[in-house]
């Protein structure tokens, strides 16, 4: 028995050592030397702390700023979930139509149709970017509300406006959080 139980336990030691402490001192090491940014949550920092991450979305409701894609989650950051209501399903329907309303009571003078991402939310719940259309659409009641030109802040939009990685995976997209600290920006003269 002394026979299997030393090498076993020689075994379980050696590999805890190794995947519960030198593995993890190695990948945490490497990624905060060469991706210290994304290491550490992609974070936003003011003096007084974080105003966000670039990688999880954050609710907007001022009228004066772009609001971000609905959440299933409310945006909590310590789960990850889509609504799982199928497209047949009448609370998926009455959440949407609510949404619209919500949009269309925002500003009742935009009659364009509502791009379907800012009435859904995404899988995850935290998706912090919103198509091109969907920050587009918001523009009118924006720059009213902060008494910009449309112009001003339709270029804010399209200057903000990130590629499809490597040209081709992905679509393009916008990261809410980003183009509201532009926003704050402008409007302070900035």
């Amino acid at each position: 028995m002394n026979g299997l139980l030393r090498p076993a336990l020689l075994l379980l030691l050696t590999l805890s050592v190794l995947t519960g402490l030198v593995y993890p001192a190695v990948v945490t090491g490497l990624a905060q030397t060469f991706f210290d940014e994304q290491a550490n949550g992609s974070l936003i920092a003011n003096g007084d702390g974080a105003l966000g991450s670039t990688q999880v979305g954050q609710p907007f409701a001022d009228p004066s700023r772009f609001w971000s894609r609905p959440s299933a989650i409310s945006y909590n950051a310590s789960t990850s979930s889509g609504s799982n209501l199928g497209p047949s399903n009448p609370a998926l329907h009455d959440a949407v139509k609510a949404r619209i309303e919500a949009l269309r009571a925002a500003d009742p003078s935009n009659t364009a149709p509502v791009p379907v991402d800012l009435v859904t939310a995404s899988g995850s719940g935290l998706d912090p970017h919103l198509s091109p259309a969907a920050a587009l659409y918001q523009v009118p009641r924006v720059a009213r509300v902060r008494g910009l030109s449309e112009e001003r802040v339709r270029s804010l939009v399209e200057a903000r406006i990130e590629r499809r990685t490597f040209g081709l995976l992905g679509e393009p997209r916008i990261n809410v959080l980003l183009l509201n600290l532009d926003l704050e920006r402008a409007a302070s003269g900035g």
